[in-house]
């Protein structure tokens, strides 16, 4: 049975790493990122979701700082703190547009258009700068 965090995400979905089983690490998040992970579906990730009335699939979630190496992310990657999550729909920048128009709280979007997903963070605490990026 899968372990709701809300009405459409799991923990399962936002810790699973295909990089982490393919290299045979525990991609298990401290409780200061699960706190954090908790912030991020709730005020964020659930919110857009019922606004944008269509599945999010949830390609990144928490990584390991090894599994963050391994992916090639920053040492300070907000992914390590259970801030962030890669959401990928089929069309990303949709998506970005819902989150525009709906005014909630983010820290960053970076919308990937060849990559077709829209990184989305949201601070556990201190300010969120609003940052919208947009990478070719």
């Amino acid at each position: 049975m899968k372990r709701k965090i809300s009405r459409d995400f799991t923990w399962e979905e936002m810790v699973y790493s295909r990089v982490a089983v393919e290299n045979g690490l525990h991609n298990i998040p401290p409780i200061e990122a699960e706190i954090a992970m908790k912030h991020l579906v709730k005020r964020l990730l659930q919110p857009l979701r019922i606004a944008y009335a269509q599945p999010i699939a949830i390609t990144s979630g928490y990584r390991s700082p090894e599994v963050n190496k391994l992916v090639g992310g920053v040492p300070s990657s907000q992914h390590v703190k259970g801030e962030a999550a890669d959401c990928y729909v089929p069309d990303p920048e949709v998506l970005l547009n819902v989150l525009r128009f709906c005014k909630l709280p983010f820290d960053q979007a970076i919308l990937y258009k060849r990559k077709k997903f829209l990184h989305l963070s949201l601070k556990a605490s201190g300010r969120n700068r609003y940052q919208i990026i947009i990478n070719k």
